[in-house]
């Protein structure tokens, strides 16, 4: 089955072709005005495992450009399509 987006296959499903999986990451940052509270923000988008070039360039992003500082960050990620989900059929069995 593919991923079809107006009759052309979508990005996503591109991305996972070419071995992108889904990665979450949840970042603890603190918050500007109140520096002992953390915040939570969940990120979430298809990465390249190991070096996840995306999840860097936004954190890269968010050191730049917004004001709360990061405390840490958890990364969980998975390929949806993965070789071994990928098999020949031998046959077809039919009941009737």
């Amino acid at each position: 089955m593919v991923s079809r987006v107006g009759g052309v296959a979508s990005d996503d499903f591109r991305k996972q072709m070419l071995g992108y999986g889904l990665t979450t990451a949840q970042i603890l940052y603190r918050m500007p005005d109140h520096p002992s509270l953390l915040q939570t923000y969940v990120w979430q988008n298809y990465d390249l495992f190991p070096k996840f070039p995306a999840l860097q360039d936004f954190l890269a992003f968010w050191q730049e450009q917004l004001e709360g500082p990061l405390h840490s960050v958890t990364v969980a990620h998975s390929k949806l399509i993965k070789p071994a989900e990928l098999r020949a059929v031998d046959g077809v069995f039919r009941l009737h």
